[in-house]
């Protein structure tokens, strides 16, 4: 009777706290929605985009951007509302009034956002959408652009071309990617070696802050301005907007994708890969991309090697076959053309293919489900490492597309001090490496095999990358490395390594109260108590 009894009790706390936890939420935002009025603007009335459960275009506005179907069930926590901003003072009013209404706010710009931070959570919450506020200002004759956080890089990337053949961004190559958090978490490209991150090339900012205000560089300081670029602009304020210093390219680049199997000597490439990719030519990018694939009955693995070199093929050539035989480059392996069109090389399109594409918002598949993760390398992995890595891979392959995407580092990162900007991953690394798991079967026996198949394979590494920390890039979210709960900063460690102090230092200064936080955004911890 006593254990009934006991129950009983703990049933009847339990559902008077969830439902005083449910008043308290429906409280906080009848409060948070009658206030976004009480700050108008007369040409950009708010009400116009405000969106709570009861419209009727409030799911398809937040499925509109979400990219990994795992965020995408009916069970998956929903925003108790969702503000799409078309004005600075849409912004400042959702920051002011979610403040006072004890609301958190998750900030969405349009990323792939692989862990669905930036529109999930386990609290009560709102989402500040920030994809119409995407306009671009190119000005050739000072190379620079304007670009607000909700812009793609294909809209970028396209809008230069209509000015100019030779400038261009250094950037990702996924250009349905958004400004806001792309850039603010370093953002990384095929240009890194010439040009270093998008972080590297970013002049200005405006930043809407804690207490609503509208910041440029010289009114944010340079702390905040460091910690924006590189340490992820939603732990300190909503990135409004950058201004970026476009960089020069030739009129005529060349690329190319070589494709090698275990049989065709793969190993013996990707050796020898190691050990040229980050000490050739910076003008020239080489990406190695493990991935498996069936070979008549059996599994096996094909590492695609695709290359960007800022020159023209009869200079390329020569200087492969010199400083990387192994592959075997030859001319018709090349093929010239602008800047413009290898964004569309990278991304997969068919040579020929418009560039109009460059402006769909929307990434294909849209149905599919993933996990990613992220390493760094700083020394060779030794041959018996890869071909444990290549049967690991082979293991774990089953009705997924599983690859890797190797991207060297050298060049322009090894002249940037770690603690020029908050993204810290610069010299002493070969080659930085993303896991990319994709699927499309949803059931909870597939998502949860695909990421243990993920976690396997990332296991296997562990002797061959970095440690103490083990670094982990910043935009290819990754939970599994920790949250900011209970005062755990490993997961900080990973992302940002020495430059963690600094961190905690803006955000202490400029976000206080710890307005702005998510499950991995930086803390602001207790001040000590003088004895």
């Amino acid at each position: 009777m006593k254990f009934i009894y006991t129950n009983v009790l703990l049933f009847s706390f339990l559902f008077v706290f969830s439902l005083s936890h449910i008043r308290a939420s429906n409280s906080a935002i009848d409060n948070f929605l009658q206030c976004l009025p009480s700050r108008p603007n007369p040409s950009h009335p708010i009400s116009n985009v405000i969106y709570t459960p009861t419209n009727a275009s409030f799911l398809s506005v937040l499925q509109s951007y979400i990219r990994d179907s795992r965020f995408n069930t009916s069970t998956t926590p929903k925003p108790l509302a969702i503000i799409t901003a078309l004005d600075v003072s849409h912004v400042q009013a959702t920051v002011i009034c979610a403040k006072t209404s004890g609301v958190e706010i998750r900030i969405r710009s349009g990323g792939h956002d692989f862990e669905g931070l930036s529109y999930t959570s386990n609290v009560p919450f709102v989402i500040l959408d920030m994809f119409n506020l995407r306009s671009i200002d190119v000005d050739i004759p000072s190379e620079t652009a304007s670009i607000q956080a909700g812009a793609t890089l294909g809209e970028l990337y396209y809008k230069i071309s209509q000015k100019s053949k030779i400038h261009a961004f250094p950037a990702g190559v996924c250009f349905t990617l958004g400004a806001g958090g792309h850039f603010s978490g370093g953002g990384y490209g095929n240009l890194i070696r010439q040009y270093g991150l998008s972080v590297d090339n970013i002049i200005d900012a405006q930043v809407v802050d804690a207490n609503g205000r509208l910041l440029n560089r010289k009114s944010m300081g340079e702390d905040l301005f460091w910690a924006i670029r590189g340490g992820g602009g939603a732990s300190f304020g909503v990135i409004l907007s950058w201004k970026i210093k476009l960089v020069r390219v030739p009129e005529i680049v060349t690329v190319f994708n070589v494709q090698k199997t275990l049989d065709q000597g793969a190993t013996d490439v990707v050796m020898q890969w190691q050990q040229v990719a980050s000490t050739i030519d910076k003008k020239l990018f080489i990406r190695a991309q493990p991935q498996t694939i069936q070979q008549g009955g059996s599994k096996t693995v094909q590492v695609t090697f695709i290359g960007l070199y800022l020159g023209r093929a009869s200079a390329l050539v020569p200087l492969m076959n010199k400083s990387f035989p192994r592959l075997g480059l030859q001319a018709q392996d090349c093929t010239e053309m602008p800047w413009i069109r290898t964004t569309l090389f990278w991304n997969g399109n068919p040579i020929g293919t418009p560039l109009e594409v460059l402006l769909d918002r929307t990434p294909s598949p849209s149905n599919s489900y993933g996990k990613h993760k992220s390493d760094y390398v700083k020394t060779p992995i030794p041959r018996a490492g890869l071909e444990a890595i290549w049967k690991k891979m082979i293991q774990v392959q089953s009705n997924n597309i599983l690859l890797m995407q190797w991207n060297p580092y050298g060049g322009r990162m090894s002249e940037i001090p770690e603690n020029a900007t908050a993204f810290p991953h610069r010299a002493g690394n070969l080659f930085k490496m993303q896991y990319l798991t994709l699927w499309q079967d949803g059931s909870v026996d597939a998502i949860n095999k695909n990421i243990q198949a993920t976690r396997d394979l990332y296991a296997t590494f562990t002797p061959y990358v970095s440690k103490n920390p083990r670094e982990t890039y910043l935009n290819y979210r990754d939970i599994d490395i920790g949250t900011n709960t209970n005062g755990n900063l490993g997961f900080a460690q990973d992302f940002f390594k020495n430059n963690v102090k600094r961190l905690l230092e803006v955000k202490a200064k400029v976000d206080p109260s710890n307005f702005f936080r998510y499950e991995q955004s930086i803390p602001v911890f207790p001040k000590k108590q003088s004895s």
